[in-house]
């Protein structure tokens, strides 16, 4: 993004964002603002099982409002977990949210989207809102959809059929990104015993691990396969590993690879991750998937279209 200018600060601390933001700001004050705020999501989720009301996280959604409050874009787009919704008559952080956006003249709607209903192929629900000063606002309406009379749902084939293969730990030598994280012998026998399309139930008993005894019947996305013909999982910040849900390859013997990983967020081809295969993860994971962002980016562009 040779255009845009990166700024590495602490949201919660208003004076070190203000500092860059605020020339910033003023420099471009005849173009319209948009604000994006993606908060952590794990405070939020189902996982997280610590004591939420003291998460620290969960102050970030209050300090990207100050920024709202200071500057008033025109445009805003939040995007995180069903569960920030969920805490809203418990703990007020969403409710306030939405209460502060009306009273600074803001026009709103969001709600639960299915990432596969706007062409990714993957199977990830989000919250979010969209908010404008410009005049109301609604939500785009879903391009893809079985049994509609869009496009189908993309399919994990589509967009990462087309790598070559590569084994566990291993690095293509042209295809940046294209990497694997390694596996235990162990684990190398248990993808090695997953039948396509399959999951742990379909282990001998000499696999299976003692958590997954005695006919336990839970999670048995982890370390299943992806289907070909299928959305993906919601991929996390995990997506590498074979062992934190449905991110086996199809058909080889391994963990998607980093650039499968960013293939099923729709990432192109030629952009690429710097990091640990950890961290590479973590970036692809918490990204809101690219042709997601493309969908509202133009459904915002009609909107300021309609109300200029």
């Amino acid at each position: 993004f040779p255009q845009a200018t990166f700024l590495l600060s602490d949201i919660e601390n208003k004076s070190d964002v203000d500092k860059p933001l605020k020339p910033l700001i003023e420099s471009n004050r005849n173009h319209l603002k948009l604000f994006c705020g993606c908060a952590s999501c794990q405070p939020f989720t189902k996982q997280n099982t610590s004591h939420p009301e003291i998460d620290n996280r969960r102050t970030l959604l209050g300090a990207f409002q100050q920024q709202i409050e200071t500057y008033l874009p025109e445009l805003i787009f939040v995007e995180n977990v069903p569960g920030l919704q969920k805490i809203e008559d418990q703990t007020g952080v969403f409710g306030a949210f939405l209460m502060a956006l009306e009273q600074q003249g803001y026009k709103k709607d969001y709600g639960i989207i299915a990432a596969q209903d706007f062409g990714v192929p993957q199977k990830r629900r989000r919250l979010v809102l969209i908010a404008s000063r410009l005049g109301p606002i609604e939500l785009p309406k879903e391009t893809h959809g079985e049994g509609t009379d869009h496009p189908a749902y993309t399919t994990v084939r589509e967009w990462i059929a087309d790598l070559p293969p590569i084994a566990a730990g291993e690095s293509h030598p042209s295809i940046p990104n294209h990497r694997a994280a390694r596996l235990s012998p162990a684990n190398l026998e248990r993808i090695c015993a997953t039948p396509a399309e399959g999951d742990r139930r379909s282990w001998p008993e000499s696999l299976k691990l003692l958590c997954h005894s005695k006919d336990y019947q839970g999670h048995t996305d982890v370390y299943g396969r992806m289907h070909w013909e299928k959305p993906a999982s919601g991929l996390t910040t995990r997506c590498i590993s074979l062992s934190n849900g449905r991110f086996g390859h199809p058909t080889q013997d391994r963990a998607i690879s980093v650039r499968e990983a960013a293939c099923l967020q729709t990432f192109p081809r030629d952009f690429v991750f710097h990091g640990s295969l950890n961290s590479m993860a973590k970036q692809i994971g918490n990204a809101v998937p690219v042709l997601l962002a493309e969908c509202f980016g133009k459904h915002f562009i009609s909107h300021v279209k309609q109300n200029l």
